[in-house]
């Protein structure tokens, strides 16, 4: 995907999230409304400047209309060499980062045998577990990942998803993280 159809589809994502219609984020950022739109549409080449002012009007770091979005479903497997950090009582280990304001829930889980089907939950709602015991098949209902003790997860949940539990206890920690309204 070549940097114009990143930043458009940024852009796209970013002022829906936020409810602004495209005239009033164009009029916000002194822009015309067709040059947005050829914008979003990937279809031109804008400025830095014109660039700053769309980020300032989104009220969002410039990165974020420069950078691919990430993955939309983020696997890490107990086994995985990821980044660490060591104290003299705790060491750590980096499973994901997520970017979020809003409200994060955090929920000790049981996940039994059964297939549970989950609806799609409000745009904006990522759903992060991590497997504490076990082994659970989980993830949107088209792409699931069976995980296993110590895999972990990171995913949109504004699409349906799944959730079952392969062995005889099955537990995780759910981190919900709900974007502000």
């Amino acid at each position: 995907m070549d940097v114009g159809q990143v930043v458009g589809g940024n852009l796209r994502r970013l002022r829906t999230a936020a409810g602004i219609s495209l005239a009033d984020l164009a009029a916000a950022g002194g822009i015309g409304k067709t040059t947005l739109h050829g914008i979003e549409l990937g279809q031109a080449n804008p400025t830095l400047s014109t660039l700053w002012a769309l980020a300032t009007a989104l009220k969002v770091p410039l990165g974020e209309l420069l950078e691919a979005p990430a993955s939309a479903v983020e696997v890490v497997r107990a086994t995985d060499d990821r980044p660490r950090a060591e104290g003299d009582a705790v060491g750590a280990r980096l499973l994901h980062r997520i970017r979020i304001r809003g409200t994060v829930e955090v929920y000790d889980i049981e996940v039994a045998g059964a297939e549970q089907h989950s609806d799609a939950h409000l745009p904006g709602v990522e759903e992060c577990l991590v497997v504490t015991e076990g082994s659970v098949t989980t993830g949107p209902a088209d792409a699931a990942a069976e995980l296993e003790t110590g895999d972990s997860i990171r995913f949109d949940a504004a699409s349906p998803h799944v959730y079952q539990g392969r062995g005889t206890r099955n537990r995780a920690v759910l981190l919900m993280l709900h974007p502000e309204p």
